[in-house]
């Protein structure tokens, strides 16, 4: 396994690992027993993945140069204008408060919160959009009660 493995969190597949195709949202498990691994969602809440319970290993030490990245899923203000892709179908302005959260394929998705009788209500339908905006954005830093990142276990971070 190389020195220094990527820390644990959302990743998409850049390649094939193992029996996990090219193009995939997954998570990162990079300690544990029997080894680092990755993990499929299985479901989505609050428009945040969910992931499997039981994973995959990483077949070779060097897969893990085949996982690209995501920005965390969460709360995040938007800083400075930008629109949804080329088409320029939606214009996300500055100082908005966005979810990010992904689809199976780990394509990025903005969701837009609404001030409802007294109450912040979360749609479940979003806004694509182009994973260089995600540069526009600040993330925000917001505890997590009750989400745990796993079918099986709790997720103690917050979404900062």
């Amino acid at each position: 396994m190389p020195d220094e493995l990527p820390p644990c969190g959302i990743y998409r597949t850049t390649a094939p690992v193992g029996t996990v195709p090219a193009g995939r949202l997954v998570y990162f498990h990079n300690h544990g027993e029997p080894g680092p691994g990755i993990y499929l969602p299985s479901t989505w809440h609050g428009n945040r993945a969910r992931f499997e319970a039981r994973g995959h290993l990483l077949p070779t030490p060097e897969s893990v140069e085949l996982l690209a990245p995501l920005a965390a899923e969460g709360f995040y203000r938007v800083d400075r204008p930008f629109h949804c892709c080329e088409q320029q179908c939606r214009r996300f302005g500055p100082n908005e408060l966005v979810q990010l959260g992904y689809d199976g394929s780990g394509k990025a998705i903005l969701f837009i919160p609404q001030w409802t009788n007294g109450a912040l209500a979360i749609p479940d339908r979003g806004t694509r959009i182009d994973a260089e905006n995600i540069e526009s954005m600040t993330r925000l830093r917001v505890p997590v009660a009750d989400t745990p990142v796993h079918e099986s276990g709790a997720d103690d971070r917050l979404l900062h």
